[in-house]
């Protein structure tokens, strides 16, 4: 039965989607099915930035160390980047330019650089190795890249023929991108070619058969999964305000978590231009730090993997911070132990624990679980974005399954990305005829429409929100000449959620310890997709194989592995 909550959401939504309102929406063909659009969406990222970085451009937006930048700074630090990216890099609209670094302000600027360019801001996982990096410049097509000094030096050597521009972190905008930095109209110049059916972004995916997928969204999908975000942020507040909440003070939210990710990307760092929230940056994950900001500078929303909420939630040293005004503690990118949700709760009295699934192929957008609603189902990971979300339950033949019966979860929304970029055979297999996107999750929604996650079709493991292809690391195994077969898969971890483990069993008369293994594998692969030592198993004899001759995973995870939930 739904919830007061459920019907005060709906009855916002209703209000909020009307003729003439913020988030009108009007109809979209594609697929030969109409969706919804927001009426009032800007045609572009770039128009978006301009926009709200003018609305916005005496408050405060970026806090970096001792770096503090408003959000006109950003615009005219992204203005400068842009000219020297088409005057000192050649770059033209619709080229894929990479970023290779760790999260900072100048990664900020840099993105904003490469967008007001009219480049394709192509976002390089920062944890891959030299190899893998090198893997993903070639396969999108990038002729520049920036980078940091730390993944610069890890490139070293590798086979790629983009450029590498080099940029610092800790430092002003106008010092750390001195190589990509000009004067010129190019940003103002851009907003009068690009449209929204450009390419505008292109997010990694760790694809089920092995090798990371370019996964590419033109414009109007990024700014209408911006915007479901945005509305959901204003049902958000009129509930609160609805609550005697003041929600007057400026939204703060620290950034934890990869902006390379989709979950840092759209709903942390490019919602925060419309809702006017000052970002906090953190180099690195440290609970102890991460306390100490959000209560220096009045965090108000946290979002992160589920291990991060939860470390500060049973940290000791949890009580030494006022953290009273952070009333949202947000998860996503890998799913939340039930009893972390009543541990937060306990331990965050004033605020409330909160979840989102999506994907990077809808860019974050899908479902979203909050407050007394995730208390009451913590299980669950929420209802559909409205006005954004049609989700459906499919068989394996695309056919709508009936609620409570379980299938594959599927997303047809404007916001989803448009392809697979330079491969139309996983393209034409992600999505249905009419529109849907194959998530590769089981799951079945309740009575009430909720989602409930029970297992994935992909060959996948996701470690702290990091998604490792069982596949790739089963082909890093076999590149060892003394590797006769392997198997790859999960194991659950209270921190990580999972961490991957590996079985092998060696050619006869050769030698090969677990040691020996993750050693070589560290060689090729980036460290959180090795498994530790005490993960890695030598078999004595051939592993198990089912009738297709297929090596039987269920059989060997019982065996080294234990008594494991199925993944």
């Amino acid at each position: 039965m739904p919830t007061a909550l459920d019907n005060q959401l709906a009855a916002i939504v209703e209000e909020l989607v009307k003729p003439g309102q913020p988030f009108e929406t009007v109809p979209f063909e594609r697929f030969g099915v109409e969706i919804p659009a927001f009426k009032n969406a800007p045609p572009t990222l770039a128009h978006y930035l301009a926009h709200f970085c003018n609305e916005h451009r005496d408050v405060d937006f970026l806090v970096d160390g001792d770096c503090r930048l408003t959000f006109g700074d950003c615009w005219e630090a992204g203005s400068r980047v842009a000219a020297g990216l088409a005057q000192l890099h050649g770059v033209k609209r619709g080229d894929r330019v990479g970023i290779a670094a760790r999260n900072s302000s100048n990664w900020i600027v840099a993105y904003l650089g490469i967008i007001l360019a009219g480049g394709c801001a192509t976002l390089l996982n920062g944890f891959w190795s030299g190899d893998e990096l090198a893997y993903g410049i070639r396969l999108a097509e990038c002729d520049v890249v920036l980078a940091d000094a730390g993944r610069a030096k890890r490139l070293e050597g590798t086979d790629h023929s983009a450029k590498i521009v080099l940029f610092d972190h800790d430092c002003d905008p106008a010092t750390g991108l001195a190589a990509s930095w000009a004067d010129g109209s190019t940003a103002m110049d851009m907003l009068g070619e690009i449209g929204p059916d450009d390419v505008a972004t292109i997010l990694y995916t760790s694809g089920s058969t092995g090798d990371s997928k370019a996964a590419w969204s033109d414009h109007r999908a990024v700014v209408h999964g911006i915007f479901s975000y945005v509305s959901q942020s204003a049902m958000a507040k009129v509930v609160l305000e609805s609550q005697g909440q003041d929600v007057s003070a400026q939204p703060c939210a620290l950034v934890a978590v990869p902006l390379f990710h989709v979950t840092g990307e759209v709903p942390l760092f490019l919602q925060s231009f419309a809702i006017a929230r000052k970002l906090v940056m953190m180099p690195k994950w440290d609970a102890v730090e991460a306390m100490r900001l959000m209560e220096k500078e009045g965090v108000t929303y946290f979002v992160g993997v589920p291990l991060m909420s939860y470390e500060m939630a049973s940290h000791p040293d949890r009580d030494k911070f006022d953290l009273s005004a952070c009333k949202s503690f947000a998860a996503g990118g890998a799913p939340r132990p039930v009893e972390h949700v009543t541990k937060i709760k306990a331990a965050f009295p004033g605020g409330f624990p909160l979840l989102g699934y999506g994907l990077t192929e809808t860019n974050a957008v899908g479902c979203g679980n909050l407050n007394e609603n995730y208390l009451a189902k913590p299980g669950s990971t929420g209802t559909p974005s409205k006005p954004m979300v049609d989700l459906a339950i499919l068989d394996d033949d695309g056919n709508k399954l009936p609620g409570g019966s379980v299938g594959e979860v599927s997303i047809r929304s404007l916001c989803n990305f448009r392809g697979y970029w330079r491969n139309d055979a996983a393209t034409e297999a992600a999505f249905t005829k009419d529109g849907y996107f194959r998530t590769g999750d089981l799951g079945y929604l309740d009575e009430d429409d909720y989602l409930f996650i029970v297992d994935r079709k992909k060959d996948i493991i996701i470690r702290g929100g990091e998604n490792i292809a069982c596949p790739e690391v089963e082909s890093g195994i076999y590149e060892h000449e003394a590797v006769a077969e392997c198997s790859v898969f999960g194991l659950p971890d209270e921190r990580f959620g999972e961490l991957p483990a590996a079985v092998y069993h060696t050619q006869d008369g050769m030698d090969l310890s677990p040691q020996e293994l993750r050693d070589f594998l560290l060689r090729s692969l980036a460290p959180f997709k090795v498994p530790l030592v005490e993960h890695i198993w030598r078999s004595q004899e051939a592993l198990p194989r089912l009738g297709t001759q297929k090596i039987d995973k269920r059989t060997v995870r019982k065996q080294f592995g234990g008594e494991l939930v199925e993944t």
